[in-house]
């Protein structure tokens, strides 16, 4: 079958959209969504990606895809076979949605590696560093990510769906992605139960110490619930976006290297070569003198503190 990948309908549909939202913060009082200057990195960096992109996929993404594909399933006797002895996955409807829910599980734990590990952090920070929350934060992603995401992916094509369907199934999750950047959309009930929503993602960009790395899902939001990465948003909370090491700068250089610079100038601080790896591959935060704290260990620290003397401010640590 021949397809036409969703996403080259997607960048003028954002756009509208971008335009929409800022015409309607404008006109409506909320003159703080969109910073002039932030936007504009973050454009800059969403058209570097629409840029670096297709051509990052046409050689990542759609070779090593075809060539994972037609190793794992060759053609025996005229039928497409896994070698695992299975005929390889076709067009049904339901294998559509094993696809979509295989890609959605996927991009749950390549979205949690991205949080977890420094070096993939440096990469992801991009798209979390501005302090805004709108539909302009959306398109602002690294670039360096596309050089790693596809091999997350690979085993889909490995284990037999064709090379064609992955990838729609991949356009789909950006859509949702993308429209997921609003906070004019309330929680909505039921559809809270099962997919991920604008309030949820609201949680995932905000670096509240409760709500770090928190809801990393794609469309659904029961793999955040299976792995212990769920997190509920409180209206109470007053919430606070961006990172806690922001660039401090709407410069798109700085934006897109400033935590690889961070990396390195971590890595000489201790001459063990463990603790120079751990800097590059373990958590954000990670220390070999405890100077500064992962997520994990803040997160302890602000239940402790919490529980000890719930009326007191949350020092963070780092």
């Amino acid at each position: 079958m021949d397809f036409t990948n969703p996403l080259v309908y997607g960048a003028p549909a954002f756009i509208a959209f971008i335009l929409l939202e800022l015409t309607y913060s404008k006109t409506h009082g909320d003159d703080d969504l969109y910073d002039w200057k932030d936007f504009a990195a973050s454009s800059v960096m969403g058209i570097g990606s629409a840029i670096i992109g297709p051509l990052l996929k046409v050689i990542l993404l759609v070779v090593l895809f075809e060539y994972a594909y037609e190793l794992f399933n060759p053609m025996v006797d005229g039928v497409r076979t896994n070698i695992m002895g299975y005929k390889s996955f076709g067009y049904a409807w339901y294998v559509w949605l094993l696809c979509q829910l295989a890609d959605d599980f996927t991009y749950y734990w390549f979205h949690r590696a991205n949080h977890e590990i420094r070096i993939l952090w440096a990469a992801h920070i991009v798209h979390h560093s501005s302090d805004n929350f709108n539909l302009g934060t959306a398109i602002r992603n690294g670039w360096f990510t596309l050089l790693y995401k596809p091999f997350f992916y690979v085993w889909m094509p490995i284990i037999g769906f064709p090379v064609e369907m992955v990838v729609v199934c991949l356009a789909i999750e950006s859509f949702w992605q993308f429209q997921l950047h609003s906070q004019y959309v309330p929680k909505m009930g039921f559809i809270e139960k099962i997919f991920n929503t604008h309030t949820m993602h609201q949680v995932h960009h905000a670096q509240n110490v409760e709500y770090l790395d928190k809801n990393h899902g794609g469309f659904l939001n029961f793999f955040d619930k299976i792995f212990g990465t769920w997190k509920e948003f409180d209206e109470d909370i007053d919430v606070k976006f961006g990172v806690i090491h922001a660039p401090n700068s709407n410069n798109p250089i700085v934006i897109l290297t400033h935590e690889f610079k961070d990396i390195w100038a971590d890595t000489k601080k201790s001459k063990k070569l463990s603790h120079k790896l751990m800097y590059i591959f373990g958590p954000p935060g990670w220390s070999h003198d405890g100077s500064t704290m992962t997520v994990k260990q803040q997160q302890r620290l602000f239940k402790e503190q919490k529980k000890a003397n719930p009326s007191v401010a949350f020092d963070r640590p780092n």
